[in-house]
């Protein structure tokens, strides 16, 4: 699923050139807020810490 998400995001730039400026000053503003950051590493993270807790009481 990532790498269809990742391959149309790929493409519109392609597509769009100036598209990247927006995609740039999103991704400057979201890495500016470290709320957002903490929240996106928790979501990415998510599977991995529940196996982890999961193997302790197992």
């Amino acid at each position: 699923m990532m790498r269809i998400i990742f391959g149309a995001v790929l493409g519109l730039l392609v597509a769009y050139p100036a598209l990247l400026a927006v995609v740039l000053a999103v991704v400057a503003a979201a890495v500016s807020q470290p709320a957002v950051l903490a929240f996106a590493v928790g979501v990415l993270l998510w599977p991995r810490i529940t196996r982890t807790v999961r193997g302790w009481t197992a």
